[in-house]
Formats: structure tokens, sequence, C-alpha cells
């Protein structure tokens, strides 16, 4: 049974950028395939980074249109992963990590269960997702925010808690105390526990 684990990344960053992220985990979890896939189309702020749908103009009440936009390519991105690594749906276990724009649609396929997953990790992110959800969601959820974010607040993901709490799915937090829009390695080390624990790689 394959144990993949696939890393989203932020609005105008890219797969690269994760890969500080994927090499921790690699020698935390040398038992888990890590993937960092580049987002689904090219950062429209004008880097060279990518992003998985646009924010430019964006609003409260058009984010959740743009994340179900966003679904279809996104989707492709991860039947090509499948593709790469043998990875069949139904047999083999599936993780997403998202940060920050990566953690919103990992929550969203999380609510959606549209995908094979067992457990979302959700950094620095927030739910937006349109409803309804999914009434039939199996997978958990662990929502890591730094309580000093300035770009997206922590009581987002303690919002989020509550309403997938209200939705059935078990949900574990972590907020960091003066931690920034970033990913911690105290943050880091505390998703790979946790992601050992879904995978029961402990035993």
């Amino acid at each position: 049974m394959k144990k993949l684990v696939v890393l989203l990344h932020g609005v105008g960053s890219s797969g690269a950028g994760m890969q500080g992220v994927a090499q921790l985990l690699r020698q935390l979890l040398p038992d888990v395939i890590v993937s960092t896939p580049d987002g689904t189309s090219s950062f429209a702020g004008g880097n060279a980074g990518y992003q998985w749908f646009s924010v430019q103009d964006i609003t409260e009440n058009s984010r959740p249109r743009r994340i179900a936009e966003a679904r279809s390519a996104f989707d492709g991105v991860l039947r090509e992963i499948f593709r790469q690594h043998d990875f069949v749906p139904g047999e083999d276990q599936l993780i997403l990590l998202g940060f920050s724009q990566g953690a919103i649609m990992a929550l969203d396929a999380l609510v959606t269960n549209r995908l094979p997953l067992i457990a979302v990790v959700a950094f620095s992110g927030r739910l937006s997702s349109p409803e309804p959800w999914s009434g039939q969601i199996h997978a958990k959820a662990l929502l890591i925010h730094g309580t000093s974010d300035a770009v997206i607040p922590w009581r987002e993901s303690e919002n989020a808690c509550v309403r997938l709490r209200d939705a059935g799915i078990e949900v574990e937090t972590l907020f960091e105390p003066g931690i920034s829009h970033t990913l911690s390695i105290s943050g880091i080390k505390k998703a790979a526990e946790y992601i050992a624990r879904r995978f029961n790689l402990n035993g």
C-alpha cells in the first residue's frame, strides 16, 4: 500500500518552494512518497510563481466561486501525480498538506470528498468552499496556524475547526504563538507526527 503526501504551495510560489518541507518530511517519514507539484496556472501577480486560483480583485463573495472553478484543473494535477506514482485510489492512501492558498484547496478537497483522502493538513489557511458540502466525509484534518499571521488571520483556522466539526469531521489544531504567515519547523514536525498516525506508521 503506497502512502502519498502531496504538498500544495501558496499563491505566487511553486513546488520548488516546498522542497525544504518535502526534504524534512522524507527524513522523518522515509516510507512516505512526497510530491511537490506547481500550481495550475502562472501567478497573475507577475513573478515566476504559480497559483491555484487568481486572487486579483478577489473578495469574500467571489472567493468561493473561484475555488469551485479551480477544482477541475486541481484534480487534473492530482491525477497526473497518481499516474506518476502508480497510485491506486481505493487501495493506496493520500494526504494533502497545503500552505495558505494550498491549504484552501486542500480543505476544499476535504469537504467535497472527491479525492481518496484519509487526511488533510492545512497551514495558515481558511475554509472558503461553497456549500453544500459532501455528507459522507471520512477523512480527518489538522489545522496549524500562527497567531501573528498578518496575511490570513489565525481566527480563520479557528472558524474552520468549528465548521468542520459541525460537519462531523474529526479535527485537531495547533495555534502557534508569535508565528507569522509561514511553515514553522515546530509546525512541520507536528504535521509529520500527525501524518505518521494517519498512515499508521507507528505500528
